[in-house]
């Protein structure tokens, strides 16, 4: 697919000196640092017989590079963290909540049912049910849309939702040999079995398996499908690097605007009070073109500049239905709407999830990319986020990959993830959707606009989108 896509999409327009127009456009008339004005008046996304599923609140606890204040926690220890930040924020009382759902990625083995370990700690009864889903880097949106599905159906009326990472600390395994081993010795009922057992155990068996951010279906890293997807659709090293800036940038801007206001302050066990993301590194041109290719070497576009980097973070939102919202004395921030899953390729289409979900969801909510008001989508990769917008804008793409008869279209630059993304926000695996919801609620609000699009790709070739309304100001 790779050489078809080369060939067949390497004339498609792609603006000359992109980046510095982006950049141009984002600080002279993106409106998010403006002063907020009223949203147009549009027709509300409520269906007759369906509940109104509300945002409450959302936050999270700094999102930082791996490796840094957060090394020396586990999982439960974060996701607690941004529970707890979810009490205080919105003052709701814990046995108020119905349920509580935690999406995560790398899951700590003493902890698997991570969101029941992190509630117990933020001190929620245990009488509340919890559990934990995973689905790569989608998780904390498939949390939050099991909530919505739990309050729709007349289950639930308050839902916890969350995400959840940890980088710093990954499971490293034996070999399967030595834990076959292992297992077989613990079962052995003579002295003479369980020497009989390690006499055979050779010295290759104490290799251990180190963790990767692979595709178990193709043993490629999501940074080798980056690299592959960029040079398929034309995307240079210096636009990926453009791009990559312009997310720093703008998060920069956001952050010293006070604009990230999901952000609650986490006082780590030992150490001082982390208040901001650490990842946040707006660099120059000249210093990100001096970094090598950090997949595909010697010749790859992706490098560690323009790559989302391993992040410790952990993120919670509160779910209600609107009449119960309203009956606490709640306002709340934005309708969850219509949301659509999608799987595809795992290889060649790795990380085209946006595109696939962005045209299904618009089309269940009976809207056109025009009437989007923001977009926040997940930035793994730039080279992947420019890749998703240009297939977005290909009729070709549409008609010979997606069975649709024309493009959807790409967003507008100056709607498009304009505080930042992930790429200089960071990237928990598990806590990133609820951080573009609430972002996307945010802005809502701060603009003056009414819907915002939400989308994210996924490790194994899957995808998310959903639609964000803003409530009624």
């Amino acid at each position: 697919m790779s050489s078809m896509l080369s060939s067949a999409l390497r004339n498609l327009p792609v603006p000359s000196a992109w980046a510095a127009g982006a950049l141009a456009r984002s600080f002279s008339c993106s409106p998010q640092f403006q002063t907020a004005v009223q949203p147009k008046t549009k027709k509300t996304l409520g269906k007759t017989g369906v509940k109104n599923v509300v945002v409450v609140e959302g936050v999270r606890i700094p999102f930082l590079q791996s490796g840094t204040s957060y090394a020396d926690l586990m999982p439960h220890d974060l996701a607690r963290a941004a529970l707890q930040g979810l009490l205080t924020r919105t003052s709701v009382p814990r046995d108020v909540v119905d349920y509580i759902v935690y999406g995560t990625v790398i899951q700590e083995v003493k902890t698997s049912n991570v969101a029941r370990e992190a509630a117990l700690g933020a001190g929620f009864s245990d009488k509340t049910p919890a559990h934990t889903v995973t689905m790569a880097c989608i998780s904390s949106n498939q949390a939050m849309t099991t909530g919505v599905g739990m309050i729709a159906a007349g289950q639930c009326d308050v839902v916890v939702a969350g995400g959840v990472e940890l980088m710093s600390d990954v499971p490293i395994r034996h070999s399967r040999k030595m834990r076959k081993t292992m297992l077989t010795l613990n079962r052995a009922k003579t002295l003479g079995q369980k020497l009989s057992l390690i006499s055979k155990i050779r010295p290759d068996y104490f290799a251990p398996e180190l963790p990767a951010v692979a595709e178990f279906s193709t043993s490629e890293t999501m940074g080798h499908s980056a690299d592959r997807l960029a040079a398929a659709f034309g995307i240079s090293r210096l636009e990926q690097d453009e791009y990559a800036l312009r997310s720093h940038t703008l998060a920069k801007r956001a952050q010293d605007e006070g604009l990230l206001q999901d952000v609650v302050p986490f006082k780590v066990p030992g150490k001082d009070t982390v208040t901001k993301d650490n990842g946040i590194r707006p660099s120059s041109m000249e210093q990100m073109g001096k970094l090598k290719p950090a997949f595909v070497k010697p010749h790859g576009t992706v490098t560690a500049a323009n790559s989302s980097f391993l992040t410790d973070g952990a993120s919670a939102i509160l779910i209600m239905s609107e009449e119960k919202a309203l009956a606490m004395g709640y306002k709340p921030k934005a309708y969850l709407r219509d949301f659509v899953y999608v799987s595809q390729d795992p290889k060649d289409q790795l990380l085209l999830g946006p595109t696939y979900a962005t045209p299904k969801v618009l089309e269940k909510a009976g809207l056109s990319l025009s009437d989007i008001d923001v977009f926040e989508f997940h930035e793994a990769f730039a080279g992947q986020i420019l890749a998703n917008l240009k297939a977005m804008d290909s009729d070709w793409f549409a008609q010979n990959y997606m069975g649709r008869k024309s493009k959807v279209g790409a967003p507008p630059l100056d709607k498009f993830n304009t505080w930042g993304g992930s790429l200089s926000l960071g990237h928990p695996f598990g806590a990133t959707g609820c951080r573009l919801v609430i972002t996307a609620a945010h802005r809502l609000k701060k603009e003056g606009g009414q819907y915002g699009l939400v989308a994210a790709c996924a490790a194994g070739g899957q995808g998310h989108a959903m639609i964000v309304e803003l409530y009624p100001q």
